[in-house]
């Protein structure tokens, strides 16, 4: 049977590959394809305002933030309304802690596991410190660099008030049985917030069937702009009250909205969304073709997008395992497609060195996944990271373990 992904039909749309390097850091920022380029070029150039309904230039502001909201809840399984857009991950997911941690009072306890990026620790850890709570750790395996459920169940008790866990580690890959988790957190009463960067962009996304009360993305790693979200219940966030400026709107998730939205970065992840729903073809039946919502698409285009992934990745791993000197850390069973390893005898920024020598971009580091890379007594210096993304080829997976095989013999 042949496989509805086309990988050569897509990289046709992506300008950035005619340049011919194998990009393998899409965990740290995709390349974009020309759509999403168009999408925010014709944002600036058709005329903007600030959102309102009385002048042309106000309505296309006020309609790019809705088809935006729409786009993302379609996505991620999330109602619209309660879609929020910020500057990046990071800033939202601060925003949030210290919104939620008003609601925290001392002897209250947060959960955070040693897989997740730092911003999905930190942040919670200072909130934590500045209301008194006490922070709790649930602790990866390094050996087989799992985070398993019951390391984090033990951790719970009636003072947790939040969960922070990853959906896939951007250092690993390792996913977490994050339904189970959150199953366990919900039963004593916690909130759940979800890091979801490094899963959004390589499987398809329910919250309802994860469980997140709180679930975080970032356009940029699923082929979009800078920028980030975090959806949530609107229930929930009208619950919470951050701090903002006096003449801001209350309405969510404006509440959550600071300054002016950067509308332009908005059209551009519509533009994403539907460049990823496009992935493979309508998967309406035959009788009516089209008909297929975009949540449908994106579903169908996720999950044969996991499969093609996956077996890039087993191809890669296949390659390195029997090269002399090389250790390979992302051994979860269950995972996005990425690889993380080292080369006896060669720092790790100089094996990047070496690979972007033969225009392979493979960066190493800890990529702030800090607290994992000292569990497996890499220091903060981390390894090498090879990310496959929609774009990748398996040419590219073949020149990445021919250079490797080079640096060591």
């Amino acid at each position: 049977m042949t496989s509805p992904y086309d990988v050569e039909r897509l990289r046709s749309d992506f300008p950035a590959l005619a340049d011919g390097t194998a990009y393998f850091d899409g965990p740290g920022g995709s390349q974009a394809p020309r759509q999403v380029a168009e999408a925010i070029a014709g944002a600036l150039t058709a005329g903007l305002s600030n959102r309102d309904r009385g002048t042309a230039s106000g309505r296309r502001a006020d309609d790019i933030v809705l088809a935006a909201r729409e786009a993302a809840g379609d996505l991620v399984g999330a109602d619209p309304r309660g879609v929020i857009f910020g500057r990046s991950m990071t800033a939202l997911t601060y925003e949030l802690s210290r919104a939620l941690a008003k609601h925290w009072r001392p002897g209250d306890e947060v959960v955070v596991t040693s897989l997740d990026h730092d911003a999905n620790i930190r942040p919670w850890a200072q909130a934590a410190s500045t209301a008194g709570a006490r922070v709790r750790w649930a602790e990866m395996d390094p050996h087989t660099a799992e985070l398993p459920t019951d390391a984090v169940t033990a951790q719970l008790t009636r003072r947790t008030r939040l969960v922070a866990v990853t959906g896939a580690s951007n250092l690993l890959g390792t996913r977490p049985d994050v339904a189970a988790i959150a199953r366990a957190a919900h039963g004593f009463g916690a909130l759940v917030y979800v890091d979801g960067v490094h899963l959004t962009p390589h499987a398809s996304v329910d919250l309802a069937a994860l469980g997140a009360d709180f679930f975080a993305a970032s356009p940029y790693k699923f082929l979009g702009p800078h920028l980030g979200l975090v959806a949530a219940d609107p229930t929930l966030l009208e619950s919470l009250r951050p701090d903002k400026l006096l003449a801001s709107g209350d309405d969510v998730p404006e509440r959550f909205e600071l300054g002016t939205l950067p509308y332009e970065l908005l059209a551009g992840t519509t533009a994403a969304i539907d460049f990823l729903a496009g992935l493979v073809p309508d998967p309406s039946p035959d009788p009516q073709p089209g008909t297929a919502s975009r949540r449908e698409r994106l579903l169908a285009s996720m999950t044969a997008l996991e499969v093609y992934e996956a077996s890039l990745r087993e191809r890669l791993e296949a390659g390195l395992r029997p090269c002399p000197g090389v250790t390979i850390y992302s051994n979860a069973a269950r995972r996005a497609p990425t690889t993380l390893f080292t080369v006896a005898g060669t720092p790790p920024r100089e094996v990047a060195g070496r690979l972007a020598e033969r225009d392979i971009n493979a960066p190493a580091h800890s990529f702030y996944a800090i607290e994992a890379s000292r569990r497996l007594r890499l220091g903060d210096g981390g390894g090498v990271r090879a990310g496959i993304a929609p774009y990748t080829s398996s040419d590219d997976v073949d020149r990445l373990v021919a250079a490797v095989a080079e640096l060591v013999n």
